[in-house]
């Protein structure tokens, strides 16, 4: 939590070992990143390695977990076919289903397009499809502009931005463009139309909000390449006019890469199981984190 009085802070190092089995591992020093306290008592308290841990050491303190069941790759096929199909197998394949609610019995209203109707029926059982870090507006929420102009159905989280689609009194549009828009800024049309952009924004919360997660500092292009060849490449448009973001896939594993300037580029790694990272444990990347 800090150095005594008096004492150099550098001065005073934390040296981490564990019990495994009949033996004590030294494993290296670390430095407090997070710590908790309850009326002045240390409750928690998170440490960062100064130095990475070997593969081997690594697998002797934390031996690895046997594979589960992975969500696979079936949704992939439909991509740029029956996208609702490919929706809807990422959706059920990827989060456990949640007791539904009385309410969420509704069918949702014709006014909307199908596209969001479907995702509202997906989500009665699985919460999490409305998103992690961004989310869908619950359709009680969903309101029009300050103009009346468009109808807004997505929502950064800290409100930065929204997403929105035109607001018309006759029928839905079958497949809308949505828009993106900062503020009172001009809107921007996302590439992929509604079909499209509710399954790049599935697999963004998915990444976002998994249990393992893998974070490398900021990559090359060429890291990038390396990176993704073992991975499927989700064939849609760039997601998300700020920075262009693409999509990589394996079983249980949804990797997003996004760049502002096509040079050094954004990388974030999410999975369901611990297993789903093995194929980027060996690659020569500079962790930020890595849960596999």
């Amino acid at each position: 939590m800090g150095a005594p009085w008096g004492v150099d802070e550098g001065s005073l190092p934390i040296h981490i070992a564990v019990r495994a089995g009949g033996e004590v591992l030294y494993l290296g020093t670390a430095q407090v990143s997070q710590a908790g306290t309850s009326d002045g008592v240390l409750t928690d308290c998170e440490l960062r390695f100064e130095a990475p841990l070997s593969r081997e050491l690594l697998n002797r303190v934390r031996p690895p977990l046997p594979p589960e069941h992975l969500p696979d790759l079936e949704w992939l096929e439909n991509v740029n076919g029956d996208r609702a199909a490919a929706l809807e197998q990422f959706v059920t394949g990827w989060y456990p289903t949640a007791d539904a609610t009385a309410s969420s019995t509704r069918d949702s209203a014709s006014r909307l397009p199908d596209g969001l109707r479907q995702l509202y029926r997906l989500a009665k059982q699985r919460p999490g499809a409305l998103g992690i870090q961004n989310r869908i507006l619950p359709e009680p929420d969903l309101h029009t502009d300050h103009l009346g102009e468009m109808l807004v159905f997505g929502v950064e989280n800290q409100g930065g931005f929204f997403w929105s689609l035109l607001w018309t009194l006759e029928g839905p549009e079958a497949d809308p463009t949505v828009l993106f828009r900062e503020f009172d800024e001009e809107p921007i049309a996302e590439q992929e139309p509604l079909s499209g952009f509710l399954i790049q924004f599935s697999l963004f919360e998915a990444s976002m909000g998994a249990e393992y997660l893998a974070l490398p500092h900021k990559l090359t292009a060429p890291q990038v390449e390396q990176l993704t060849e073992a991975l499927h490449l989700v064939p849609l448009r760039p997601f998300w006019p700020w920075a262009p973001t693409h999509f990589y896939v394996a079983p249980g594993l949804v990797v997003h890469v996004s760049s502002e300037d096509g040079e050094a580029f954004d990388v974030w790694a999410g999975a369901t199981h611990r297993s789903a990272l093995d194929p980027l444990a060996s690659l020569p990347v500079d962790w930020n984190r890595f849960d596999g």
